[in-house]
């Protein structure tokens, strides 16, 4: 009777201490380089009062997590306390490949875990070829101008051929006009122009003969 009456009361402190710890909103992830620092830190709040805690995380080894695990403090890698912001404080001093993980505090005062934050170490990618900043803004100028030459370009050759096509027809309906006359004589023109004119002239005065000797033909005929 009496243990059972031990855990209820441990268990109510516990469910008070945790009602009274807020837990604030930690960094979610920070991606760092080997060689550089980072800073993680578990902030809360219970009443202006500082917890107990320890930083423990999770890691990936092969295709399985391990965790919780205690983080190992060293020289490069320390613990402090934030007493104006009520924050733990995890230090690297250089960053580390095997340092990359989930890092949580542990309040154990309140027996809760905090949101934690991700810690990912990563190398950067190696640049094959390493270019001066001018030789880049060099090489962007020179891509401009290829790209200026080809949309030119074929303009260009679209308006000559054009040009030359237009050319082309003028010549041609110039060489047709020039054939039209090249085919007419004019001696030829002048001749049937005369001789038009002479027979119009002399059938008028072949009308007019032809009046005079009916008149005579029927003078002659009266008695």
């Amino acid at each position: 009777m009496g243990t059972v009456t031990n855990v209820l009361l441990c268990s109510f402190v516990v469910v008070i201490a945790q009602a009274e710890v807020t837990l604030k909103p930690d960094r979610p992830f920070l991606w760092v380089q080997p060689g550089q620092t980072a800073v993680l830190e578990c902030c809360y709040t219970n009443k202006g009062k500082l917890e107990s805690f320890k930083w423990i995380r999770y890691f990936r080894e092969g295709n399985h997590t391990i965790g919780p695990a205690n983080v190992n403090l060293t020289d490069l890698v320390t613990q402090d306390v934030d007493s104006k912001t009520s924050c733990g404080v995890l230090n690297f001093l250089t960053v580390q490949p095997e340092h990359s993980g989930m890092y949580q505090c542990w309040l154990k005062d309140s027996k809760r875990f905090t949101h934690g934050t991700y810690l990912h170490v990563y190398k950067p990618v190696e640049k094959i070829i390493d270019l001066s900043e001018g030789t880049k803004n060099k090489i962007l100028m020179a891509e401009g101008v290829l790209l200026l030459f080809c949309v030119l370009l074929p303009s260009a050759i679209l308006l000559y051929q054009s040009k030359r096509h237009n050319n082309l027809e003028m010549k041609k309906v110039k060489m047709q006009e020039e054939n039209i006359y090249e085919g007419l004589n004019l001696d030829d023109c002048c001749t049937t122009y005369d001789q038009i004119e002479r027979s119009q002239t002399q059938g008028q005065y072949q009308d007019v003969c032809n009046v005079m000797e009916e008149e005579e033909e029927i003078q002659l005929e009266k008695p």
